[in-house]
């Protein structure tokens, strides 16, 4: 039992990354940490960076850019719901995602940055901004 408690608090930052299920395989989280997608601290690191309960880490996956604090460290990948325990993620980054969304979305609408914009478009440029102050 000692030895498994042992083992568990040194993990591999790209093994804490796959348990923690965001990314689906240990290749493709190393990879992201060795093209800089990843940084512990404000730092870029490498795949065998043991991360310590605390560490902040900021993760970009896809579009979506994360900052998450480690709260529990893991070797083995779980279903989702246990895997959520092992990290916190920050307000101002899940207000930074939203926000991103939000605007992805207004891109998908048709509503363009080119030029002026028609007064169908100021309506839901309106509408956005009404909709993200909240």
């Amino acid at each position: 039992m000692a030895q498994k408690q042992e083992e568990d608090d040194k993990v591999r930052l790209d093994k804490w990354l796959w348990a923690a299920r965001f990314y689906k395989t240990r290749a493709l989280a190393k990879a992201a940490i060795e093209s800089g997608k990843v940084h512990c601290r404000g730092e870029r690191c490498k795949p065998s960076k043991e991360p310590r309960i605390g560490d902040e880490l900021q993760i970009r996956v896809g579009l979506e850019e994360r900052t998450v604090e480690v709260k529990a460290l893991s070797v083995v990948r779980r279903g989702a719901p246990e895997a959520q325990t092992l990290y916190a993620e920050t307000e101002h980054s899940i207000a930074k995602r939203e926000n991103a969304a939000a605007l992805r979305k207004a891109g998908a609408m048709g509503i363009s940055t080119d030029g002026k914009p028609t007064k169908k478009q100021r309506r839901q440029l309106h509408q956005l901004h009404d909709v993200s102050d909240l």
